[in-house]
């Protein structure tokens, strides 16, 4: 029995829904308290961003729930033909319902960065995966991933021979991409982010400042693991909820993040006596004695 199938059986499924659009929206402040009433009308839990550019939500709650909401939402005709990605899981992954006005969906500090007005290429799943298989796209140029998450996300998993500029937030991504264009001459670049919306917004600042051949990863991480699973990708997906991170299988896995530093902790960094649910974990364990023994753990 597959896991969804499993699922599909459980009582307690929660579908979990990450979505977002690049569209005018100055009725923010108006349509704010409508989402709120409406979500809590229908037992939804997660975040909901509403911000001039557009939409960005991560909702979780029952089936017919999660439709309801959808289907509110795609009456309004902004937001008839938005695309989301699903998952499951047996448990709520979020604390409580949160609509906030943001002056971004996604925040890059580049103002005349604008989706609405055209998205830079997408490559779908199925063909990057064709890409990657044969070490060159389509024209025969090399194919270089660039990873434009968090450093403590990337280490969770990533696509195989990724680059990795260590960014801390997404901000600092365009002045690390434009310090490395050089490096990246003659070449089919691919952006990528776990649902899509920074890898968005990272391929139309670089085809901006002269890059000729940049792609994003249509639906990102996630639309990737669900569509081609999880070749030439190696670890798991960090989600920002209370799972963590998921697998190649869209699985909850044992990675957790630690409550007082927010560092990823990884099942073997939870059998170190570092580790206290709820309290420390290796990472952020105070001292020299706590040093050691994470470098005596990691050995």
């Amino acid at each position: 029995m597959t896991y969804l199938n499993r699922f599909m059986q459980s009582t307690l499924l929660y579908v979990n829904i990450a979505a977002y659009k690049f569209i005018s929206f100055d009725d923010t402040a108006a349509k704010r308290p409508q989402f709120l009433a409406l979500c809590k009308q229908l037992n939804l839990k997660g975040t909901i961003l509403l911000s001039p550019e557009g939409i960005n939500l991560f909702l979780a709650g029952s089936r017919p729930s999660i439709d309801h909401f959808l289907g509110w939402l795609r009456a309004d005709p902004r937001f008839a033909d938005m695309q989301v990605k699903e998952s499951y899981s047996e448990e709520q992954p979020f604390n409580r319902m949160l609509v906030k006005l943001k002056r971004e969906i996604i925040t890059m500090n580049h103002p005349l960065i604008q989706p609405e007005n055209g998205r830079a290429p997408a490559v779908e799943p199925g063909t990057l995966k064709r890409w990657l298989d044969q070490g060159h796209d389509d024209a025969g140029k090399p194919v270089v991933m660039v990873d434009t998450r968090n450093a403590f996300e990337v280490d969770v998993g990533t696509f195989d021979k990724t680059i990795d500029y260590r960014i801390d937030k997404f901000s600092e991504f365009p002045d690390v991409i434009s310090a490395h264009k050089d490096e990246l001459a003659g070449k089919t670049i691919v952006t990528f982010c776990t649902g899509g919306i920074r890898c968005e917004k990272a391929a139309i600042h670089m085809q901006n400042i002269g890059f000729d051949s940049v792609y994003q990863l249509d639906g990102g991480i996630l639309k990737y693991f669900e569509e081609v699973g999880g070749d030439h990708y190696s670890g798991d997906c960090f989600v920002f909820d209370r799972r963590t991170a998921l697998n190649p299988k869209l699985e909850p896995t044992p990675t957790v993040q630690c409550y007082a530093c927010r560092a990823v902790v990884t099942p073997r960094e939870q059998i170190s006596p570092l580790y206290v649910y709820g309290v420390s974990c290796p990472h952020c364990a105070a001292g020299p004695a706590g040093a050691a023994e994470e470098t005596a753990a990691a050995a």
